[in-house]
């Protein structure tokens, strides 16, 4: 499993590609902005096979879906399902800034990974927040889990916006994420990765 990290568009999300080579296939994981550039990335793979999945709504992590699912042929863009209203929102913006995304492809929340990843329910930053939980290929590599605006290496997500709570996000934390090996990498929407041993001990909204 290779995976490439790529911070786009102004507020820096970060994008992953996640290729498994045993399938051959890839995911784009919150293609946020600069879709030619992921798209450029993308294509070095030559992959069988592609898919979008987004961690969440929000207008920072969906900028470049329509541009990189029609050139990749993705297979389908998935979404949870509550979040679908968000996504089509035109309050999903950063005016003047940011203005809301168009030209967007129509979202799934009925999706088979084909043993590839598991998705754990992460609502509390938004209804509909997701995590993706990849497994390794070979002894020699290790899990992934792609936890979108969730958590972040010595933070947490905000949910000062429409739809977002607190208690909500920290039981997704408790009963999602701190649950999971110590050693897991976690791959965050903005930011360094991080593990869970290193939040279960030193994150301040966790600890305190």
């Amino acid at each position: 499993m290779k995976i490439i990290a790529m911070p786009v568009g102004m507020l820096e999300t970060n994008c992953y590609l996640v290729y498994r080579e045993d399938s051959k296939r890839l995911y784009v994981i919150d293609p946020g902005g600069d879709a030619p550039e992921i798209i450029d990335a993308a294509e070095a793979f030559q992959a069988e096979s592609s898919a979008v999945l987004l961690t969440h709504g929000h207008f920072d992590h969906i900028g470049g879906v329509g541009e990189v699912a029609r050139r990749l042929e993705a297979r389908y863009v998935y979404l949870a399902q509550p979040d679908h209203a968000l996504y089509r929102s035109e309050e999903n913006a950063y005016m003047p800034y940011i203005p809301p995304c168009r030209d967007l492809p129509d979202v799934t929340a009925q999706i088979d990974p084909k043993g590839d990843f598991q998705i754990l329910p992460l609502p509390g930053h938004t209804p509909g927040g997701s995590g993706f939980l990849f497994k390794r290929e070979n002894a020699e590599e290790e899990d992934a889990l792609f936890a979108g605006d969730t958590i972040f290496a010595g933070s947490i997500g905000r949910t000062d916006f429409p739809g977002g709570n607190f208690d909500i996000l920290m039981e997704s934390i408790r009963t999602q994420i701190l649950v999971l090996p110590d050693d897991l990498k976690i791959y965050s929407g903005h930011g360094p990765v991080t593990t869970v041993g290193r939040e279960r001990r030193g994150n301040p909204y966790i600890i305190r």
